[in-house]
């Protein structure tokens, strides 16, 4: 009962909330504040300069190899389980794969910052 209580309040509140943003008015996006403000004076530079997409695929790459050791971190209270040969296989496995993964992509030069 409660379950569905809870779904309901939710789905009216989630419906409720997106008619609200449909009946408010559209706030317009006047040109002068839109642009960036560079401590009073006009922007030297354009601000809108696009990334290189050398920086993003190693900032991807950092993303995934940090989130994997964070899956690594809680390896020393794994220690404690009784099923031990299972949990130093699957360590094992996991840094086989952190390693594989390092290793290709130093081989295709994906770690390179400048070419």
């Amino acid at each position: 009962m409660n379950l569905v209580l809870a779904l309901t309040v939710n789905t009216l509140l989630t419906l409720l909330l997106t008619i609200i943003m449909f009946w408010l008015p559209q706030l317009n996006s006047y040109t002068e504040k839109a642009n960036p403000y560079e401590c009073g004076f006009d922007p030297l530079n354009p601000a809108r300069i696009p990334f290189s997409m050398k920086f993003f695929l190693v900032a991807i790459t950092f993303l995934l190899f940090d989130l994997e050791i964070a899956l690594l971190l809680p390896l020393p209270w794994a220690l404690q389980t009784t099923n031990l040969p299972m949990m130093i296989k699957s360590s094992i496995m996991l840094i086989t794969i952190l390693t594989l993964g390092l290793a290709y992509e130093w081989t295709q030069k994906g770690l390179e910052w400048t070419e």
